[in-house]
């Protein structure tokens, strides 16, 4: 693992979860690579300009818990992160656990997320 790009990009992850950030478009669409596609918890997949449709006007009714993020090289350029998440309701239970992937791709010196998927899973924490 390397420590170094877990940071970062466990950061630009976790820039995906803040409210602001999701209904702003013009920082989508820096994050979130040209073909960028999605296989949501649901199990269906979403294209990026449907991603970008539904954030546009999404009211997100809880904070977004994650932790347990890994990265991996797996050339240069291009790294894999695995990590988990759920929902922190207001009472502070966790509900919606969720194990992660997302593989992001390095272009015009900055990084792009290129694909996601959500797995649902049993309480992990």
């Amino acid at each position: 693992m390397d420590k170094a790009l877990a940071t970062t990009l466990s950061q630009l992850e976790a820039r995906l979860h803040r409210p602001d950030v999701r209904t702003d478009q013009d920082a989508l669409q820096q994050l979130l690579h040209a073909e960028f596609e999605e296989i949501g918890r649901s199990g269906q997949l979403h294209s990026r300009d449907a991603i970008l449709a539904a954030l546009r006007h999404e009211a997100l009714p809880h904070e977004i818990a994650a932790d347990a993020y890994v990265a991996t090289e797996i050339q240069p350029g291009a790294a894999l992160l695995t990590y988990r998440s759920a929902y922190r309701q207001q009472n502070g239970t966790l509900t919606g656990h969720t194990l992660r992937a997302s593989l992001w791709v390095r272009c015009a010196e900055r990084w792009q997320l290129r694909y996601h998927q959500g797995t649902p899973t049993s309480d992990i924490w």
